[in-house]
């Protein structure tokens, strides 16, 4: 299970770049503001499995 919540966690991050960079290149703001919010939510996924792994062991 946690495997499958890092990898979620680097994708949502991998998007948020790509539309990030998408946004930035045609110049849409709102694209640009929604690729960040998606890195943030898989940067908050990954602390918190990282985390969890922490207290696992």
């Amino acid at each position: 299970m946690a495997g499958d919540q890092k990898g979620k966690a680097k994708a949502e991050q991998a998007k948020g770049k790509a539309k990030e960079t998408i946004g930035r290149a045609v110049g849409n703001e709102r694209l640009e503001a929604e690729g960040r919010a998606e890195q943030s939510k898989g940067d908050a996924r990954q602390a918190k499995e990282k985390t969890k792994d922490v207290f696992k062991h």
